[in-house]
């Protein structure tokens, strides 16, 4: 019997990232696009908002949800922009904008005092029955250090990949192999970290 989840996305290519993900351990998981209410993402961590979407889409569907939310932080400006990340420059996830303004906010700055990090929170919420028995939830994280350049550089990837340099490379994230950056990225690292935990919690029939 396959194991359905829900990914707290509309994001089609992020559903089947997760699928490829899940897959390469639980074979028969089927992964599915969260279609319900958004719910409102007033947490003040990675943690927490991915938390509140993972919850809701359990909430609404029953199924197993995950959840991620991630973004970058710059040591200079004491971990901005963090959670505003995708709406830094005011529109939600209008990337090249947000981009612009975190170089021109540290046009000044020469290294190492360019240090920052791209951070992932992925949740995993499994609902319980009526009573709420056999509920769990958890939260594991992934940390991609490194340095931001001076301007854009690369053609994949997307947000702040075309200036963020991950430590030990001289590449930007977009000017890494696809492959390459899916293997080592924040998300790669939360993922990693989360798959004993969800494997643990299906041995265990939390998810029944």
């Amino acid at each position: 019997m396959s194991i359905e989840f829900v990914l707290a996305t509309h994001n089609q290519h992020k559903v089947e990232e997760f699928q490829r993900i899940l897959a390469e351990v639980l074979p028969d998981a089927v992964v599915h696009a969260y279609d319900g209410p958004e719910p409102v993402e007033d947490g003040t961590t990675f943690a927490a908002n991915a938390l509140i979407k993972a919850r809701t889409a359990a909430s609404h569907t029953g199924l197993i949800a995950l959840a991620d939310d991630s973004g970058i932080s710059v040591d200079v400006m004491g971990g901005a922009p963090g959670i505003f990340s995708a709406r830094w420059a005011g529109g939600h996830g209008d990337s090249l904008a947000n981009t612009q303004l975190l170089l021109d906010q540290l046009s000044d700055m020469r290294a190492p005092n360019r240090a920052a990090a791209f951070h992932c929170a992925i949740a995993l919420v499994i609902p319980g029955n009526e009573d709420g028995a056999g509920a769990f939830e958890h939260v594991a994280s992934g940390v991609w250090p490194g340095t931001l350049a001076t301007e854009v550089s690369g053609a994949h990837g997307f947000g702040y990949d075309p200036i963020f340099i991950p430590e030990g490379s001289e590449l930007t994230a977009a000017e890494l192999a696809p492959e390459v950056k899916n293997a080592t990225s924040h998300r790669a690292r939360a993922v990693a970290a989360l798959i004993p935990v969800l494997l643990q919690a299906i041995e265990n029939g939390t998810h029944s």
